[in-house]
């Protein structure tokens, strides 16, 4: 047995399923990089955006995060790392973000994202020694959904109340949320899954009629475009750790591990071929790429479901798809021109867009009650999905010495406990 696969030439005619430890002829396996490029792009720019990161470094270290990924799991579990918006809220309440421009107190959130990578890391550790029967126990469906669900629900003030300033402006965002409907309802194949790029695109391209074209709002800017330069380095940014943001930072890790186990778990059911055997790698694989990442400025990352969606689509799930997205990830974060370019996109367009994203992270809690059949008619269940989800969207804060735990990670920490709490009886029971 070598580290890595021996990755054995198929080829794609004869319709079955490529293999992790398989590849397709060169060109073809570089067009497959291309594709999965495409597939995280939306989301990992858009992430950033939202944060006040800067979208070239956040491209960048996707890349860069899929390689160590790629390596940590000896090549063997196919998966994109791209950015995680189970960060966004934490993130924002942790800095103060206002919604535009860049984020001015970037670093302490740098340094949260780096220490809840470090806990991530401890886990992978664990699980890599003991299983992942302990994390599902602690963390049942019920507590994830919640959990999931919160992350939507106290992000939603911001594009409501930050991301509009102006009646024209929110007519614009109800257009943009309207374009990614529309093409998530009427498009197929790829069109589909690439829904809030085309809806974005969409938008602007209305938005830049109405404004540069009739004069009814503020113009697009596009100067910054035309003066970037194709390629320089982005802007790298230094952490602070603040045991203020680091607490409410953290808790996020709920999420990755949860995000995490379904992912791998789903791509090892695609490829009839169980991957739990590398599941702590993973989960290492993923932290040691959020630490770095938020080392040099970017967001903290994760295994994205748009390319599982791609694997899904073609059936070809050879790892080494993955090292070429990587590198086509890291030369797109060396284009300045790039990063001019997304930055242009109007503030109310990106409004409009994080009405649909926020609603569909709360919809992915719900999304994991209904796989997963979660009762409510238990007692327990309804008791932990109710107050978690009151606590992260009224932002319940507990003050533990001179530190804040803001609504988030109230809610994380809350649907824990209260779920371990309430399932004493339960256990007590089984013990008899």
């Amino acid at each position: 047995m070598t580290y890595f696969p021996r990755w054995r030439e198929v080829s794609a005619q004869d319709g079955r399923a490529v293999a992790p430890d398989e590849r397709l002829p060169w060109a073809q396996t570089l067009a497959m990089g291309i594709q999965h490029v495409i597939a995280m792009f939306g989301a990992t720019v858009l992430a950033p955006l939202l944060m006040g990161f800067d979208p070239n470094v956040a491209v960048l270290m996707s890349g860069v995060g899929t390689l160590i990924f790629f390596v940590t799991v000896a090549g063997r579990v196919p998966s994109y790392l791209g950015s995680s918006f189970a960060f966004i809220g934490v993130v924002i309440a942790a800095s103060g973000y206002g919604g535009s421009g860049p984020n001015l107190n970037l670093g302490v959130a740098l340094g949260g994202i780096i220490a809840c990578g470090a806990v991530y890391l401890g886990i992978g550790g664990l699980v890599s020694l003991l299983g992942t029967a302990w994390i599902e126990r602690m963390m049942p469906p019920v507590v994830t959904g919640a959990v999931v669900a919160v992350i939507g629900l106290n992000l939603a003030g911001i594009p409501i109340k930050n991301m509009a300033p102006t009646a024209f402006d929110a007519w614009m965002q109800a257009a943009t949320f309207c374009s990614v409907a529309l093409v998530a309802v009427y498009s197929r194949g790829m069109a589909q899954r690439l829904l809030i790029l085309i809806g974005l695109l969409v938008a602007s391209a209305v938005y830049a009629l109405l404004t540069n074209g009739l004069g009814l709002g503020k113009p697009i800017d596009f100067s910054g475009v035309a003066h970037a330069a194709w390629w320089g380095m982005p802007h790298f940014a230094t952490a602070v750790f603040d045991p203020a943001a680091i607490l409410l930072i953290a808790p996020v890790v709920v999420i990755l591990v949860a995000e995490n186990l379904g992912h791998i778990k789903a791509v090892g059911a695609m490829t009839g071929q169980s991957l739990d055997r590398y599941m702590g790698r993973a989960f290492m694989g993923d932290a040691l790429a959020t630490m770095v990442s938020g080392a040099c400025g970017g967001t903290g990352v994760t295994t994205y479901a748009e390319n599982i969606g791609v694997m899904a689509a073609t059936r070809i799930y050879s790892t080494l798809v993955f090292v070429f997205a990587a590198l086509l990830g890291i030369l797109m974060g060396f284009s300045p021109k790039f990063g001019a370019l997304i930055q242009a996109i109007p503030l109310a367009v990106m409004g409009g867009v994080s009405i649909v994203v926020f609603g569909l992270i709360t919809v992915a809690g719900a999304k994991i009650w209904v796989d997963n059949r979660v009762d409510f008619s238990q007692a327990r269940n309804l008791m932990v999905v109710a107050i978690t989800l009151i606590l992260g969207t009224g932002d319940y804060t507990l003050k533990l010495g001179g530190v804040a735990l803001g609504g988030i990670g109230t809610a994380t920490f809350g649907a824990i406990l209260l779920n371990a709490l309430l399932s004493l009886g339960k256990a007590a029971e089984k013990r008899r």
